[in-house]
């Protein structure tokens, strides 16, 4: 599948009738095996990637080489459709057209920009989240459009509006991003249903939800306009888990042996890594 079908594939989950989530990965082997699994859809958020890449915070110190670099070796080893948290588009508006050059040549689908000011600047009190202008961001998004080269690249507009000003100033926003020819609009910090209408209602666009109460049903989040929910990234961390404890069995002194039904077995990790068709690699051109 080349990355353009990758993309269409994307567009079509956008304007169809259903809110889908994605598979959160990290790497080739977490994104073979959510392949594996059935998802079509994934997503690389810039905390996971600055997890797994650096073993750092998510304090925007991890380079757009490295992001992309990552993502080259997540689509080498996969065909996902890849949606990509691009944070601010590492820099001004002139930086945002390099980032999406970048990670378009790495494969992704779509990748979203967003409003929030990267990184934190001196004095900025721990745990708030501040705003760029709306002008400011209106520069970037028209960047962003402007610089990809296959027209079904998906460009998400992404605001943490909601975390920061009211709905209303927040749909303003919105209709800002929405006018420089965005694909989607993503938000962030939704507390009710009515936020996510009146964001689509604004914007006439698909919308990808980052996070939500559980007391909102997905049926719910169709009617309104959104399709895309992200659930988090639990599978880093029950990857995490999983590391922690069998190092520590076995630092203890357990048995290796003891650990057979947590793990998978050799013939399902062959297939995970293609291991048949390096076989048959070997077989054509090392006799």
């Amino acid at each position: 599948m080349s990355p353009t079908e990758q993309r269409n594939r994307l567009r079509a989950m956008l304007a169809g009738t259903q809110c889908v989530s994605p598979a959160s990965v990290f790497d080739p082997l977490s994104a073979r095996i959510a392949q594996a699994v059935g998802y079509e859809l994934g997503m690389l958020a810039g905390s996971v990637a600055s997890h797994t890449t650096l073993a750092a915070p998510d304090l925007i110190v991890l380079t757009l080489s490295e992001f992309a670099e990552q993502i080259r070796r997540i689509m080498r080893a996969s065909k996902l459709s890849l949606l990509v948290d691009a944070d601010h588009g590492y820099g001004n508006a002139l930086n945002v057209m390099r980032t999406v050059e970048e990670l378009e040549h790495a494969g992704v689908s779509a990748m979203s920009i967003e409003d929030t000011a990267l990184p934190a600047r001196f004095g900025q009190p721990e745990g708030t989240d501040e705003l760029i202008s709306t002008a400011e961001m209106i520069g970037k998004l028209k960047a962003a459009v402007a610089a990809r080269k296959d027209p079904a690249t998906v460009i998400a507009g992404r605001t943490a509006a909601l975390k920061v000003e009211d709905t209303a100033r927040t749909v303003e926003r919105v209709k800002a991003y929405a006018a420089c020819g965005v694909d989607c609009i993503f938000i962030i910090g939704v507390e009710t249903i009515d936020q996510v209408k009146a964001v689509h209602e604004a914007a006439k666009l698909p919308v990808i939800v980052g996070s939500a109460p559980a007391s909102i049903k997905r049926e719910e989040f169709v009617a309104a306009g959104a399709r895309i929910l992200l659930q988090g990234h639990q599978p880093v961390a029950a990857a995490a888990k999983a590391l922690r404890e069998t190092y520590t069995h076995l630092f203890n002194g357990g048995a290796p042996a003891d650990l057979k039904d947590k793990i998978i077995s050799a013939r399902e990790m062959d297939a995970l890594v293609d291991g048949e068709s390096y076989k048959k690699r070997q077989a054509a051109y090392l006799r």
